[in-house]
C-alpha cells in the first residue's frame, strides 16, 4: 500500500505562543492517527529559489490513514481549540500559514 505524507510549510508564524499550543493539541492526534515526524524545522540551506520556511513532514502507512486523520475529531478539535486554520494555505488567527498536501509514493 502506498504511504501518505503531510507537508506543511509555515510561512509565517507571528505569534508562536499560538504555534506551541497547536503543537500541544496536534501532535498526540497525529501519533493517535499512525502519523511519525520525519522531519520538522528550518532548513540549514535553500537551494534553487527554495524559501527559508519551517517545515514538518509527516508519514502515514497509506494516504488514507492520512486523510482520516486530518479529518478526525481529535486533530479538528485542537486545530479549532487554537483558531488553528492551517491547511490549503489559510492563513489563521495565531499567525501560522502553511500548506498541508498529501502524496502517495
Amino acid at each position: 500500500m502506498a504511504k501518505g505524507y503531510w507537508i506543511a510549510f509555515y510561512r509565517s508564524v507571528s505569534n508562536p505562543e499560538a504555534l506551541a499550543e497547536y503543537s500541544k493539541l496536534a501532535g498526540p492526534a497525529i501519533q493517535a492517527g499512525g502519523g511519525r515526524f520525519l522531519a520538522r524545522g528550518n532548513p540549514a540551506r535553500a537551494f534553487e529559489a527554495g524559501l527559508t520556511q519551517r517545515a514538518v513532514l509527516i508519514e502515514f502507512d497509506s494516504v488514507e490513514l492520512a486523510i482520516a486523520t486530518f479529518e478526525s475529531p481529535a486533530y479538528q478539535g485542537g486545530i479549532e481549540s487554537v483558531g488553528r486554520g492551517c491547511g490549503a494555505g489559510r492563513a489563521d488567527p495565531g499567525g501560522v500559514t502553511c500548506l498541508t498536501a498529501l502524496r502517495r509514493r
